[in-house]
């Protein structure tokens, strides 16, 4: 029960999942944790905290199901930053936290907030995959990989070479 409660907890991150606009909350904080990470530890540990926040954000969101009852609640935003670390994975710079890749994590950042709020096709169709942690965690996977494909066809157009 205890390891529920704190699974429950971290899918929140806390107290940010409280905060008004959760999700929009979550992505921004994960958005700037994702460049801070790539920066200061190197790409291949961010992709590396990605498969993390995909693979535990399923425990996590489940645990916090079991406890509230509630199968996709807003307040759970692990999802938003396993999308939003998909979307910065393609960010066509070195993560230096130079102007250009400042430009780039806000086209990422707005990119993966347009699909996670309108959910297109692909992305409506994973949430409905199931109405449990899988459909809560897909659906924001799809986003982060929908708006990655589009950072990396933008990346080309101007052409940047992709990491």
């Amino acid at each position: 029960m205890l390891l529920n409660r704190l699974l429950a907890f971290l899918s929140t991150l806390g107290p940010i999942g409280k905060l008004p606009a959760p999700g929009t909350m979550g992505s921004l904080i994960a958005a700037i944790l994702g460049a801070l990470i790539a920066n200061h530890y190197g790409f291949n540990i961010l992709i590396i905290a990605t498969i993390l926040a995909c693979v535990i954000g399923l425990p996590m969101a489940q645990a916090h199901f079991k406890i509230t009852g509630k199968k996709d609640a807003g307040e759970v935003i692990i999802d938003e930053v396993a999308g939003q670390w998909i979307a910065l994975l393609a960010i066509p710079i070195p993560p230096s936290l130079s102007a250009d890749y400042m430009i780039w994590l806000a086209v990422a950042f707005a990119l993966f907030r347009f699909f996670d709020i309108l959910k297109p096709g692909p992305v409506r169709m994973a949430e409905q995959l199931q109405p449990n942690a899988l459909g809560v965690m897909a659906d924001d996977i799809v986003a982060g990989g929908i708006a990655g494909a589009l950072i990396w066809l933008g990346s080309m157009a101007f052409n940047h070479s992709a990491l």
